[in-house]
């Protein structure tokens, strides 16, 4: 394993930061060119990289950039990684270790580059997903298994969601009810009477309007002020929520959650969208057809709850549950309504008794959890000209829904987010992209995908350490605490991740909500479904910095006994609090790494909800490192240097028209700041250094953003 380096510095760079024409920094990065990339990647993961797409996973990193670090840790300079990374290259011989492996971006790049591949996860639902990016799949095998379930399960689901004139429902809409704590008076929680309306409003206003008193719809506009309904009552455009509070038709106002009182909101049913035999579809208000078979479901539920599948366990207070706990839900079971837990429990129960070959039964269990995502009552709708059903992660927290929307989970072509059109959106388009990758690479400045980069991505799956290391063709894939693993010492070449960032987005705690249905089908041998959570004291997750601190220490410390002495250890990390990189810097250092280099690269769509705030942050930081005792070169430890270093790159950067903002700045500069902690420990000041770098952070803003 070579070092790398780079030979030069951009004119701009020079007169901006006043460094020598030759300053020698490790792990030359074509950040420009993976930030163009990227920002195309990052509006469409799932069609770009749908291998590790085809179940939930939070923080999903960029193909393209972890392609990027990958060549750029084989090659010598910014430019053969480049050319690394648009032909078809190979890393054969080469063994990749991620420890904090998610849904599988680092396995399944390494994989396409012919490398030996080993990736650990604490938590079961990420092995699944990882799982389902590489392992080998039988094409006809999948499309029998489906069959199956179509002819066994659709027909019943098909029929509990239909009209009185037995067409399709594709979608139900819900409101919730909460009692005024004044006069006890029902009110229901709308927050506005248009509850359905084009993703272009203003392009398109046609718009579907409730009335609050009889439920009857209106077409209408979806900036109307009022109207009234065929029943002759009033409708303002407002409902009775605002904010946190709601107001009865008394006028008296409640906060929502008091008003319940620790349960769940009640629910009601007040319209629905039906699909036509006429291939349209038209809005209807809910009748006593409706209600009854829903009520059906009800008792078909508690007839047939010993042979249907069921999920299982209570919510544990947590810091992405407790909004969910405070509004009722105690058990996983209570995130559905008795339809969808009828209609999903005749589903799952067929999927636990599939006889399928392994593989093909294992990705049929992680469709089906999958689908879980957007099947329940924390779902809403999106609005008319996108994809209707708005999942219920898509605030990365457990929000309950007022107006919450159900689905078809079996669905039709028309559906979004159903079994039947995930099997195709998900399963199968990972399957041809696993058997033919595709990449996206610069064609005269345009990104463009293109085939025969990289190997197929079908590999053999080994549970443990294999005797005599790892072969060609295979991936270790585990779950367990990374901090003790089974490698032998000395025998990975490159540790490439992601790790968690020190935040309040627990990932167990929201995988919880699939593993209480999983640990019913048990997606393949060693999955734990004796466990009640997928929660572990090893977990690297906390937003309290020491935590944070001593978590991820045992791990780095674990990525260095299994380093090669000549290994290298990249990671791409981002963090808006400075706390969080102190406590990276502190475990890094107690693990006897050094930091060598930090380079800025767009991580994420510019709109991304996970990285807003005062000041929004696209980009993150790839940080590499080496063993303390191993020669590392170009290691600067003078703070001031190392700013200005970060200031060139982050120039170059806006040179090649990546937006760079405060946020950037302010976290890249503290990154490489405070990384010239780990080359001399014993006498560095973190505390000082910290202060320091916030110092030349807001000089630095001042000169490329505010000075431009």
């Amino acid at each position: 394993m070579t070092l790398f380096e780079i030979d030069h510095i951009t004119d701009l760079g020079r007169k901006l930061c006043q460094v020598p024409s030759r300053t020698a920094l490790e792990f030359d990065f074509p950040a420009a060119e993976l930030s163009q990339i990227g920002e195309n990647e990052s509006w469409r993961k799932e069609v770009h990289r749908p291998a590790t797409s085809t179940h939930k996973w939070w923080a999903k990193r960029l193909g393209s950039v972890f392609r990027g670090i990958l060549t750029s840790a084989l090659t010598s300079d910014r430019f053969s990684a480049m050319d690394a990374y648009s032909t078809e290259t190979r890393a054969d011989g080469i063994t990749v270790f991620d420890p904090f492996a998610g849904s599988g971006t680092t396995i399944v790049e390494a994989a396409k580059l012919g490398a030996k591949v080993v990736g650990w996860d604490i938590n079961p639902v990420a092995t699944l997903t990882q799982r389902q990016a590489v392992q080998r799949w039988d094409t006809s095998e999948l499309e029998r298994a489906f069959n199956f379930l179509e002819e066994s399960c659709r027909p019943e689901i098909d029929r509990v969601h239909r009209s009185e004139s037995g067409e399709t429902v594709l979608y139900y809409f819900w409101v919730g009810l909460a009692d005024c704590l004044e006069c006890g008076a029902s009110t229901r929680l709308f927050s506005s009477h248009v509850f359905s309306q084009n993703a272009y409003p203003k392009r398109i206003p046609d718009a579907q309007i409730v009335c609050p008193d009889c439920l009857d719809i209106i077409p209408g506009r979806y900036d109307f002020t009022s109207l009234t309904c065929g029943n002759g009552h009033r409708i303002d455009h407002e409902g009775a929520v605002r904010r946190s509070a709601m107001t009865c038709r008394q006028g008296h106002v409640s906060k929502v959650i008091d008003a319940l009182g620790g349960h769940p909101p009640r629910r009601e049913m007040f319209a629905k969208l039906v699909l036509g035999v006429d291939g349209k579809k038209r809005y209807e208000p809910i009748n006593d057809f409706d209600r009854g078979l829903y009520e059906e479901c009800s008792r078909l539920l508690q007839d047939r709850r010993d042979s249907l599948v069921a999920p299982r366990g209570a919510l544990d207070d947590g810091q992405n549950t407790r909004q969910a706990i405070r509004w009722g839900f105690k058990e996983w079971r209570q995130f559905f309504n008795d339809r969808q837990l009828y209609s999903l429990g005749l589903l799952g129960a067929a999927i636990r008794d599939l006889q399928a070959d392994a593989p093909e039964r294992e990705a049929i269990a992680a469709l089906f959890s999958g689908t879980l995502e957007f099947n329940n009552m924390f779902c809403s709708f999106k609005g008319e000209g996108t994809g209707a059903v708005r999942h219920m992660f898509s605030n990365h927290v457990l929000k309950p829904e007022r107006t919450p929307l159900e689905a078809h989970p079996w669905g039709t072509p028309a559906s979004s987010g159903s079994f039947s059109t995930l099997f195709q959106s998900r399963i199968m388009r990972a399957q041809g992209y696993k058997l033919s990758p595709r990449d996206q690479i610069l064609i005269g400045g345009q990104v463009q995908r293109v085939d025969g980069l990289s190997r197929p991505v079908e590999l053999t799956l080994v549970d443990e350490w294999p005797t005599g290391g790892m072969p060609a063709g295979a991936v270790y894939l585990k779950t367990g605490d990374s901090s003790q693993t089974d490698i032998p010492d000395g025998s990975v070449d490159l540790v490439i991740t992601d790790p968690p960032y020190m935040d309040n987005v627990h990932y167990s705690e929201l995988a919880d909500f699939f593993h209480a249905w999983l640990r019913e089908i048990v997606p393949f041998g060693h999955y734990p479904a004796t466990r009640e959570t997928t929660r572990n004291i090893g977990e690297v997750q906390s937003a309290l910095p020491d935590e944070f601190e001593k978590a991820i220490a045992r791990v780095w410390k674990e990525c260095a006994r299994v380093l090669k002495a000549d290994g290298l250890l990249a990671f791409t990390f981002h963090q808006a609090r400075i706390g969080g990189w102190i406590a990276l810097m502190r475990a890094l250092a107690d693990a006897g790494l050094v930091v060598t280099a930090v380079r800025p690269v767009k991580g994420e769509m510019s709109t991304s909800v996970t990285k807003g705030g005062k000041e929004p942050s696209n980009l993150d930081s790839v940080v590499v490192c080496r063993k303390r005792s191993s020669e590392a070169r170009n290691m600067m430890t003078d703070p001031k240097v190392a700013a200005r270093t970060a200031e060139i790159l982050l120039s170059e950067l806006q040179a090649s028209q990546v937006s760079v903002g405060a946020g950037d700045i302010r976290s890249v500069i503290r990154g490489y700041v405070l990384a010239t902690y780990t080359a001399d420990p014993d006498s560095g000041d973190l505390s000082t250094a910290a202060v320091l770098a916030d110092e030349l952070a807001t000089e630095c803003i001042k000169r490329l953003i505010v000075e431009g």
